[in-house]
């Protein structure tokens, strides 16, 4: 590259990779924090004629897409993507990706601290030994459990593999693609797959949610699919917020259809309720914590190193080692 680069980060994430954006000056790129609003990060985008950006997981659907060229890149730093509206970015010419693959470990393992936190109640004994309240709380043991995990992609295969191996759990899988059963059950420890929610989580004593947020999967969990879970069962969501109805969660949870809830993801982040007399944080057997799943140093790295190699494809035109999400842009770039 004949001239410096300048890739725009927003600034959670730039925080998050800091070490790694601070170290591309020999590569030829030069990494800036920039706001994540989209019309602030509009802005930044135009005055400083910006072509490579990399966002974090905030809602992105109006103005970002104008002022991005074609050819331009997003490039989300993480896994999920329905923050970004593919549609739009194919339509003006904007390559997207996300950095899959990296975050199997740290997600899987959070997965399964909010299990063992709840099922031990940490939380509240912790709360209570600070105040003075020197008093047990008698727990479930993970052991011999049957856990169901709700979608069989990388994180929900790291996470059985670690129920199986790690925890002697019956895991049963649900997944409806078309995957090789047969190979994920032997490398994994699945006892079995099946397609239907309702066979995965009968006598589920944990069910925990490992798919995407997508026009198809808004809400998956709601009354209907609550009310076939054990009554003692503890819903874990590390996956996206969107995928429950919140409402419908806080009323199965107050009428003691399923037994607790342990949340890392949200309809709104930061998290407020959808309806403020269902507010979540009112609840006893519920764990909240604020989208932390990724939030480790390793991951972090590999997050950033990920959506750098987005950028150095991008600029090098290398489509065939990018993450690249929307491969029918590639068409429409002149």
């Amino acid at each position: 590259m004949d001239k410096i680069i300048t890739v725009a980060v927003t600034e959670l994430e730039y925080e998050k990779g800091k070490a790694v954006f601070e170290k591309t000056e020999s590569a030829g790129i030069h990494c800036v924090s920039v706001p994540h609003g989209e019309n602030e990060l509009a802005q930044a985008i135009r005055e400083n004629n910006i072509r490579y950006v990399i966002a974090g997981d905030g809602i992105y659907r109006d103005t970002l897409y104008d002022a991005l060229s074609e050819g331009s890149l997003l490039a989300r730093f993480g896994v999920g993507f329905d923050g970004i509206d593919l549609k739009k970015a194919t339509k003006k010419g904007i390559l997207c990706t996300n950095t899959r693959d990296v975050l199997e470990n740290s997600v899987a393992e959070f997965t399964f601290g909010l299990m063992l936190s709840a099922s031990r109640h940490l939380v509240k004994m912790d709360n209570d030994t600070k105040n003075g309240k020197f008093i047990f709380q008698k727990g479930t043991e993970l052991y011999g459990k049957r856990l169901a995990v709700i979608g069989c992609g990388s994180i929900g295969s790291r996470v059985a593999c670690i129920a199986s191996a790690g925890f002697g759990m019956e895991v049963i899988g649900c997944d409806n693609r078309n995957i090789d059963i047969e190979k994920i059950k032997h490398e994994y420890g699945f006892c079995t797959i099946v397609k239907e929610f309702t066979q995965a989580v009968e006598g589920a004593e944990f069910v925990t949610l490992h798919i995407p947020g997508t026009p198809d999967t808004i809400h998956y969990i709601n009354k209907d699919r609550l009310s076939v879970m054990a009554e003692n069962s503890l819903l874990i969501n590390t996956a996206r917020g969107v995928v429950v109805d919140e409402n419908h969660l806080y009323e199965a949870l107050v009428d003691g259809v399923i037994g607790g809830a342990a949340l890392d993801v949200f309809e709104n982040e930061p998290y407020f309720p959808v309806k403020p007399d269902k507010d979540l944080r009112t609840l006893p057997n519920v764990i909240m914590t604020p989208h932390a799943g990724s939030a480790t140093s390793e991951a972090c790295e590999r997050m950033a190193k990920r959506a750098l190699n987005n950028v150095y494809c991008a600029i090098n035109n290398d489509n065939e080692n990018m993450d690249l999400l929307n491969k029918e842009v590639l068409s429409r770039i002149k």
